[in-house]
């Protein structure tokens, strides 16, 4: 009789290119050293880079953080991951956490991962589920209703605040095919979304439409408006609620922790368009010009607002306010409100032109520095800069396919 041989571990992580693990351990020695120190969670966050678009990088990373028995850990696991909708992270996560535990880590029970279950529709019942905005101002909308009122059961679109709709597309799905779908997007780096009242969802769509009603794409949406709108009543408008003038200065500080948020990651310039501002700040610190300590920090505050006024155009921030403003509305739908009034105040400084010490806003000047602090890093690991999470979004290529 055979014996009962042990259970089969969980298989290793795929290996990483050997620039990507050297990168990797480049950023966990930094951590090491925050974690010795005990510094807060945000600037934690700040030393690592998820990669959305990257299965394999992420992996590593979590079982590399498993190995870390330090009490900051579970919580700076659980603010990296635990939004993740994708499997494979989500289990990864709970096999890292429960290591922790079995090392004498203390993980608080909220700390766990637990995929939203999609309670199943009532008949004639509609959902409705949102992307993050990327920074290029585009985000997929998806709404769930009954066949016999869309025609199919998912109608899926990609809209962009400048141009309207991108794609639209409606599909008839079975249960399987909808895992697929999810699927699908978490493939792209989509592994956060919101649910939302279709009706909002309804108004972004109206707002898409009325940009480009010539929109190829728009043609789909263009046959369902009438049924839509009977079915699902009223478009709704943003359901922020107003900010206290007396929190205003305190919120648009905090709004600087954004750009560690790697929802905003995407927000960030490509390297290509930062590493000339890295040369320039590396002169003036190094210049023999400057005589004293103040000198060279008030050299180094005008190249930071020169970067930032040319990687975020004056012109373009009432775009990128309106963005910012989508972007609260996302985080109030996930129930991050601490972070979604501080998205809340930072729109109201770009549309105030509330600026920072170097004179620009907040929030931009954050995602300058946590752009040039990356290419740093990728400087030191002498990694060539390529498309990834950090710094590209997703939907580079279409991102809705037919089924």
């Amino acid at each position: 009789m055979r014996g009962r041989g042990k259970k089969p571990g969980s298989p290793a992580p795929p290996p990483l290119p050997p620039e990507d693990a050297a990168e990797l351990q480049s950023q966990l020695a930094h951590l090491q050293e925050a974690l010795q120190d005990q510094l807060d969670l945000e600037t934690l966050k700040g030393l690592l880079s998820p990669r959305p678009q990257d299965l394999a990088w992420d992996l590593r990373l979590l079982a590399a953080l498993a190995s870390l028995p330090y009490p900051a850990v579970p919580p700076l696991l659980a603010a990296l991951f635990g939004n993740a909708r994708d499997r494979d992270r989500l289990k990864a996560l709970k096999r890292a956490l429960h290591h922790l535990r079995t090392r004498g880590v203390p993980v608080a029970p909220e700390l766990l991962p637990r995929e939203e279950a999609r309670r199943p529709r009532a008949k004639g019942e509609a959902a409705a589920h949102l992307s993050p905005i990327f920074g290029h101002g585009e985000c997929i909308v998806i709404l769930e209703g009954p066949r016999e009122v869309l025609g199919g059961n998912f109608l899926v679109s990609r809209v962009s605040d400048r141009e309207g709709f991108r794609e639209c597309v409606l599909l008839t799905l079975k249960r399987q095919q909808e895992g697929e779908l999810w699927q699908h997007f978490a493939d792209q780096g989509l592994t956060d979304w919101a649910s939302a009242p279709p009706a909002r969802a309804l108004a972004l769509l109206e707002e898409a439409y009325g940009l480009n009603i010539q929109a190829e794409a728009a043609a789909q949406y263009a046959a369902l408006r009438e049924r839509l709108a009977h079915y699902l009543g009223p478009a709704s408008e943003t359901a922020l609620p107003p900010l206290d003038p007396g929190d205003q200065a305190r919120l648009l500080e905090q709004s600087r922790n954004l750009a560690f948020d790697s929802l905003f990651h995407f927000w960030l310039p490509p390297p290509e368009e930062v590493k000339p501002w890295l040369a320039r700040l590396r002169e003036a610190q190094d210049s023999p010009l400057v005589l004293t300590e103040p000198q060279r920090q008030l050299r180094l505050q005008g190249v930071l607002a020169e970067a930032v006024r040319t990687l975020y155009p004056p012109a373009d921030r009432p775009r990128w306010a309106r963005r910012l403003l989508a972007m609260a509305e996302f985080l109030h739908l996930k129930g991050r409100e601490a972070e979604a009034r501080a998205a809340q105040a930072a729109a109201q400084g770009l549309a105030e032109e509330r600026g920072s010490l170097t004179g620009e806003p907040v929030f931009l000047t954050a995602l300058v520095q946590q752009a040039l602090r990356l290419a740093e890093q990728m400087e030191k690991s002498q990694e060539t800069p390529a498309p990834s999470g950090l710094v590209v979004p997703p939907s580079q290529q279409p991102l809705i396919t037919r089924r």
